[in-house]
């Protein structure tokens, strides 16, 4: 009686001890302490069953615990195959009771042999957790007694146990899923039914700019948007009713982002009213797409343009060589001079208007040499000194050291002039307590960056949007094309680069009205430099009589170049059609040969039949081109052909036709 009462007060005492912790190790080692104690044993272990493959049904064992004579088994494992006692009794439903019978010793292990043994299967929930081994008793043999009582050491235990393993089991998983929840790049948070923020990620604090701590509690609308969100609260509420609503984006003003927000709800009755926000930062996203989509709109107007130009160059050309032409003549009257003037000055205004149309239609930089920018900055301001100081602007430089970048000069140089052009234009109507002032910086981190800043009144957020758009301006009638941040667009894009607008800050803004940002690749170590080729003037004196062959098949542009060379006294021919200029070519000498650039024989270029046809002819040609892309001017250099671009002005078409002349006489 006085033992069942020990044994008693001992199963109560281990109760406690193992309903009081669900620390694995700690659990296993108190039943095998209390184990060998119950029963007097010379050793114990508990070895617990892996979640591995099963060989023929049976599981490897990990030695979590053991004491006594089995003490050196602790933390080593029993394989499924394994002959002794214990890798046995996990396919059994009772005790495994082996006694010392002869003198005959028992196998527990491979390598371990005891006198006597008893192995019970550790099962809780119908769930195999493992076997709990007693070795060598106290008498050598175990009583029927001792088995009860081990058998209801075994259960307790292998309740707990399993217990203990489940427990580890969720602590993994809540592990795993805090760190996956905190890892992930995105802000996450759990919000309640009132919008107040329960938990909350590290992304989602760092977007708030809070530590997470600081960030509970806090109104999810007034933390992201500043104030009440109506399009907020409806999504909210439509996830709490289980709906799948549409993610929304948002302008987020205190952070300066725009903002995708997506909700759902948190399965469970008593979680009914709260749901899981997803908050990701979409600014990068939103400002490449609208590249693109800028890109797309430019690659379509450009197309256009690029047609449109080309028909206006013709017409362009005639009028203003023939009002030039014109305007030569001295027997004109006052007046008649000035209304040709006022049509020669139109014809170059809309000849430069097509120039910007061709600009704007061009894929790429013309040439590709080593561009200094700082010094593009410094000339492009020294062409603008006097505009500026007449118009009482300031300009505040920070031009720091930068690499320099690859690409074309001239084209750069228009791209710092279309920018400076609209900061003074922007701050030329301030207000006389307004200070006028362009601030013009470079520096280089990763990228080489251009930056103009004014402080002019800034750009509304109605026009934001269209900013880079063609034809696009606020200008009055008359004042611009709304081409000028198009073209620059186009000729950055065509560098590698990118331009954007920057808005001023809340706070600290200074000066600044609005600003643009351009970055641009720096050049490769290997890139070359330009070489600036000296041009070449013009023969002087004197020029003796030509006979010249026109190939256009423009009646206006032929009218304006008869006129031209046939009151010097040259003979100016005109080709019917490709055809016959190429018959011509062959039995007439001519001392140049003036070819439109588009004139076509068959698939090709005439121009390229007629060189390959006689190329004796190769040095009297001059090719007229209102084509400015880089693959024209290649074709063109690839040739070894002199050009003039349309529309082109009397003197230019005289001076190209006098270099021609000048190299075959040398010739």
């Amino acid at each position: 009686m006085n033992r069942r009462l020990s044994e008693l007060f001992s199963l109560q005492e281990l109760s406690y001890i193992l309903s009081g912790s669900l620390q694995l190790d700690h659990i296993v080692e108190q039943v095998v302490r209390y184990a060998m104690r119950f029963l007097d044993a010379k050793g114990a272990l508990v070895a617990l069953a892996a979640d591995g493959e099963r060989t023929a049904g049976r599981r490897s064992l990990s030695v979590a615990a053991a004491e006594g004579t089995l003490g050196p088994l602790r933390g080593g494992t029993i394989g499924p195959d394994d002959p002794g006692l214990i890798a046995r009794s996990i396919t059994s439903e009772r005790v495994e009771l082996v006694r010392n019978s002869g003198g005959e010793q028992t196998r527990l292990v491979a390598g371990l042999d005891v006198a006597s043994a008893a192995a019970v299967p550790l099962r809780a929930h119908g769930v195999l957790v493992g076997t709990l081994v007693i070795a060598d008793p106290r008498g050598g043999s175990f009583a029927p007694e001792d088995l009860r009582l081990l058998s209801t050491v075994a259960t307790h235990a292998a309740v707990v146990i399993a217990n203990a393993r489940f427990f580890e089991m969720v602590q993994h998983a809540k592990e795993q899923w805090e760190t996956a929840f905190d890892a992930l790049s995105e802000g996450i948070g759990v919000v309640d039914e009132h919008g107040s923020i329960r938990r909350a990620n590290r992304a989602l604090a760092a977007m708030l700019g809070s530590p997470i701590p600081s960030v509970i509690g806090l109104d999810l609308g007034a933390a992201l948007l500043g104030g009440e969100s109506p399009a907020l609260i409806d999504l909210l509420a439509a996830a709490r009713g289980g709906e799948r609503a549409q993610p929304l984006v948002l302008r987020a003003a205190p952070l300066g982002r725009a903002l995708r927000v997506n909700a759902a709800r948190i399965p469970g009755p008593e979680q009914q009213h709260s749901v899981v926000v997803l908050v990701e930062d979409v600014t990068d996203q939103q400002q490449m797409e609208a590249q693109l989509i800028q890109s797309e709109k430019l690659a379509a107007v450009g197309q256009l343009v690029s047609g449109v130009a080309h028909e206006l160059n013709n017409p362009l050309t005639s009028i203003a060589g023939l009002t030039e032409f014109l305007l030569e003549q001295k027997e004109l009257a006052v007046k008649d001079r000035d209304h040709l003037r006022v049509i020669h000055e139109q014809a170059e205004r809309a000849g430069r208007i097509v120039r910007n149309l061709l600009t704007f239609a061009r894929k790429g930089p013309t040439e590709q040499a080593r561009v200094d920018l700082n010094d593009v900055v410094q000339r492009t301001l020294l062409l603008m000194d006097y505009d500026l100081k007449l118009k009482d602007i300031t300009i505040e430089k920070s031009l720091a050291r930068i690499p320099d970048v690859l690409g074309d000069r001239h084209a750069l140089q228009q791209v710092a002039l279309n920018l400076l052009n609209n900061a003074a234009q922007a701050v030329a109507d301030n207000v006389p307590q307004q200070p006028r002032v362009i601030h013009v910086s470079t520096w280089f981190d990763d990228r080489v960056r251009l930056r103009v800043a004014d402080s002019g009144p800034g750009i509304p957020d109605a026009v934001l949007p269209h900013l880079f758009t063609p034809f696009f301006t606020t200008k009055e009638p008359g004042q611009g094309t709304g081409l000028g941040l198009s073209i620059t667009y186009s000729i950055v894009e065509a560098h590698g680069g990118r331009i954007t607008v920057q808005r001023p800050s809340a706070e600290g803004a200074g000066t600044t009205g609005a600003a643009f940002l351009v970055d641009l690749p720096a050049a490769p170590a290997d890139a070359p430099r330009r070489q600036t080729p000296v041009p070449e003037a013009p023969p002087a004196g004197p020029v003796a009589k030509r006979t010249i062959l026109l190939v256009d098949d423009d009646p206006a542009v032929r009218r304006m170049v008869q006129a031209l060379f046939g009151r010097e006294g040259h003979t100016v021919e005109v080709a019917r059609n490709p055809q016959h200029a190429l018959d011509l070519a062959r039995t007439r000498p001519y001392d140049l040969i003036l070819v439109d650039a588009q004139a076509m024989t068959r698939d090709h270029l005439f121009v390229e039949h007629l060189v390959e046809s006689v190329p004796r002819l190769k040095d009297r040609i001059l090719v007229a081109t209102g084509d400015v892309r880089a693959s024209t001017d290649e074709a063109l250099a690839h040739l070894g052909l002199r050009y003039v671009r349309k529309p082109f002005n009397l003197r230019d078409l005289r001076d190209e036709a006098a270099r021609v002349w000048a190299a075959t006489t040398l010739s």
